[in-house]
């Protein structure tokens, strides 16, 4: 995910993943489509409901269009 010996380029993805492993508990699931369903409803909400203080408190969605206007 990144290039060799520079850790800044895959920071954003560790911290998801870091937020994912902490709110969805992937040992109570006993299917696979039920730890697969509850993944992409964490990634909604991560995505869209979710602000970040470091994102002027915008979720993800909002603060892509915010520099998309200006």
């Amino acid at each position: 995910m990144s290039r060799r010996g520079n850790c800044w380029d895959n920071a954003p993805q560790e911290s998801f993943f870091g937020h994912l492993k902490d709110d969805v508990d992937n040992k109570s699931f006993k299917a696979y489509e039920d730890l697969k369903t509850q993944i992409d409803k964490y990634i909604k909400y991560y995505n869209n409901y979710r602000y970040k203080w470091g994102s002027k408190k915008m979720t993800p969605v909002q603060y892509r269009n915010h520099l998309l206007c200006a």
